[in-house]
């Protein structure tokens, strides 16, 4: 069973208190009111706490760039993101813990049937604002145009876009209840979700909060808070591999490779 340090519990709640920023807009991690969220974020924030043996307080964002602020401004000491370049800038990173997909939407007689598709010129692309698709999208779209909003299908939607894109399991459901619009199957990237805390830490307390991922995925809590919520336990990232992949470019750069890719 892994456990903390008396170093890594100051360093992690020197407030004795863990303050964890938990991102509202991605409802595949967490769900609920900011009063009283739930969703596999708020049970792995908990389980830091109690191995910590200090309380925690749940910080709600309705986006990652507000929750990304949080953690880097100092008002919390875990974040729960996707690993992305831009961010590891500031914050250090745990294996993921969950892995999703990025996927585009397009009107159902749209020509755009697979991702190389969508990168043309004269395309444009409904992103939510400094969600992971965004950050990957802009850096590697070298055509298509991306629109930002507070959310990308939607914005898709209103403006009259080519494409909208999204994490599958929302996309999917808001296909479902909007006649005319169909899921390109193909993803356009992974989406490696992870435990993250500023890059000031000490070693073991990045330590520990690696090891815990990594049990807690083995044990099978991960995938019990997963279906707890509502999603899928094959969600849940494989054991993390120390040999890191480069050669997908659906991956995020630095990401922890799938055992298919």
């Amino acid at each position: 069973m892994t456990t903390a340090s008396a170093a890594a519990v100051e360093d992690l709640a020197p407030s004795g208190i863990l303050r964890a920023s938990i991102n509202l807009g991605n409802p595949v991690l967490a769900q609920g009111m900011p009063e009283a969220p739930a969703g596999v974020t708020v049970d792995l924030s908990r389980e830091v706490g109690a191995r910590l043996g200090v309380p925690v307080e749940l910080l709600t964002f309705d986006a990652a760039r507000t929750s990304y602020a949080a953690m880097v401004e100092g008002r919390a000491e875990l974040c729960f993101l996707a690993v992305d370049p831009a961010r590891e800038a500031a914050v250090s990173f745990t294996p993921p813990y969950v892995v999703i997909e990025g996927v585009y939407v397009v009107a159902s007689d749209s020509d755009l049937n697979a991702v190389a598709d969508v990168d043309r010129a004269g395309i444009r692309i409904g992103v939510k604002e400094g969600s992971a698709y965004d950050l990957f999208l802009s850096r590697t779209l070298q055509h298509a145009t991306v629109v930002r909003g507070a959310e990308g299908v939607e914005l898709f939607m209103a403006e009259g876009l080519e494409a909208g894109a999204g994490i599958r399991q929302p996309v999917n459901r808001f296909v479902e209840t909007h006649p005319g619009l169909r899921i390109i199957e193909e993803r356009f990237m992974e989406i490696q979700q992870a435990v993250g805390t500023t890059r000031n830490r000490r070693s073991d307390t990045l330590a520990f909060l690696r090891d815990l991922v990594e049990e807690l995925k083995a044990s099978g809590f991960v995938a019990a808070a997963l279906v707890r919520s509502g999603e899928s336990n094959a969600l849940v990232a494989p054991a993390a591999d120390t040999r890191r992949s480069r050669t997908d470019p659906r991956t995020l750069a630095g990401g922890w490779p799938r055992p298919h890719d």
